[in-house]
C-alpha cells in the first residue's frame, strides 16, 4: 500500500511538471485576439503585451517585461 502512495505522488509530481514546462502564463496574462488589428494579433489586457501568430494559434509564453 505505501508503494502505491508513492507511485501516485509521483505521478502528480510528472503531470504537474509536464503542464508547467508547456507555458509560461502566470494568472496575471489575459490574452485577447484582436481582429480589428489583424487576423492572428494577440494583446495582453493585464500589461498591454502584444504578439502576432498565425492564424488558429494561441500565445503560450507571458511576455510581461519584468519591472525593476
Amino acid at each position: 500500500m505505501p508503494v502505491l502512495l508513492i507511485l501516485l505522488l509521483a505521478g502528480v509530481v510528472v503531470f504537474l511538471w509536464l503542464t508547467q514546462r508547456n507555458s509560461t502564463l502566470t494568472r496575471d496574462c489575459r490574452w485577447r485576439l484582436d481582429r480589428a488589428t489583424a487576423p492572428g494579433h494577440w494583446r495582453c489586457a493585464a500589461c498591454g503585451a502584444e504578439c502576432d501568430l498565425a492564424v488558429g494559434q494561441e500565445p503560450r509564453d507571458c511576455l510581461r517585461v519584468p519591472r525593476g
